[in-house]
């Protein structure tokens, strides 16, 4: 009787499972889709990586050297450049990684000075990612000097000089920082709007609330707004622990960088705000934050793995995700010490996702009440 009786309950409990769409979506689709992303994602294999070429000699052999980093699968030379000035540009703009300079003539100097000087210069906003594209191009140009010497040329070599660009000391922090402001600024400000949200449904304060005289939009307003402080309190302790603490440094306006925060925080708001429409309990509204905002912002952002190094499908993806434009906005301004000129696109794709978020969250919240 009694192992009837727990058949019966075990049974009753798969068929719940089964009859929920969520249960199965956690159990089932969540761990394929884990796998599959941090397959791919957690790599440091460097692939086509957008580099510009600044040729002064123009001549064969820096010629052959440039199709050899091109047929090496590694760099992609995407811009050739004509003047000094146009580096920084080039980093700035986001154009390019890595750039490679070859000194005036070149192939005289290598054939018949026996030496001639290459020069690497890196993108460090990115350390991880400057070390890597700066030994791949060192290898590739050693394998060069040696099948050089190896067709009858000897004792030449190539003088291969190293720069790194806005973090010349390659420190964790120019990454880490900024990469843990926009993990913070995420989860205070959508996780736990989502969670207080939801919590008054799942109490069913919130249908108290609703007939109050306070608006919905007062409500809303009222629930928010403490973690909309305590996420720019942050972003400023963040900041001010950045620069004393970790050296990091703040070469591009204050205001703007503040500027830039706030607008990531009322689109964090906006996410937080929809997966409280979508959510009936505290635990799916937990999940739903985790899943959706939690990896995607450590995975896809560019926080820790280069996106370039990712498949073309989740580089369209990273595309979606708000951190993405905002880990760009801030070292963009920070690290770079640039302007608006260099951060209109983000701020427009966050000020537009903002504006997408809550509309559709005004249009699921109408849909519930009716």
């Amino acid at each position: 009787m009694v192992q009837n009786r727990f058949r019966d309950f075990l049974v009753k409990e798969f068929k719940h499972i089964i009859r929920d769409p969520r249960t199965l979506l956690i159990v089932i689709l969540m761990p394929v889709l884990q796998l599959i992303i941090f397959g791919y994602v957690v790599s440091n294999e460097i692939s086509d990586a957008r580099i510009a070429i600044y040729d002064k000699s123009n001549d064969y052999l820096s010629q052959k050297l440039t199709q050899k980093l091109a047929a090496s699968g590694y760099f992609l030379p995407v811009r050739n450049i004509k003047t000094d000035a146009e580096i920084d540009q080039a980093f700035k703009a986001g154009d390019v990684k890595l750039v490679i300079v070859y000194e005036p003539n070149f192939a005289e100097n290598f054939i018949r000075n026996n030496k001639a000087d290459v020069q690497i210069i890196t993108d460090a906003s990115e350390p991880n990612t400057a070390s890597i594209l700066a030994n791949y191009a060192q290898a590739v140009i050693t394998t060069f000097t040696n099948e050089q010497n190896n067709n009858g040329i000897s004792a030449n070599r190539l003088d291969i000089r190293s720069r790194m660009l806005y973090n010349e000391e390659l420190k964790a922090v120019y990454m880490f920082v900024p990469g843990t402001m926009v993990l913070i600024l995420m989860l205070i400000t959508a996780m736990m709007t989502s969670i207080s949200i939801t919590r008054e449904k799942e109490l069913g304060t919130m249908e108290i609330l609703l007939v109050s005289p306070l608006r919905p939009s007062q409500i809303i307003f009222g629930k928010v707004l403490p973690y909309v402080s305590l996420a720019f309190f942050n972003t400023i302790v963040i900041l001010l622990m950045g620069y004393t603490v970790f050296g990091l440094p703040l070469r591009g306006s204050l205001a703007l960088l503040l500027l830039v925060c706030f607008i990531f925080i009322l689109l964090a708001l906006s996410l937080g705000i929809l997966i409280s429409t979508l959510s009936k309990t505290q635990a799916i509204a937990m999940f739903m934050s985790m899943f959706a905002l939690m990896l995607p912002t450590i995975l896809l952002s560019g926080f820790i793995f280069p996106i370039e190094n990712m498949p073309k499908v989740l580089q369209w993806l990273s595309l979606a995700m708000p951190p993405r434009w905002f880990l760009s906005a801030l070292k963009t301004i920070m690290i770079k010490g640039e302007g608006f000129a260099y951060v209109w696109k983000e701020i427009a794709i966050m000020l537009g996702m903002t504006a997408f978020f809550l509309a559709l969250s005004v249009k699921k919240f109408k849909v519930r009440l009716e």
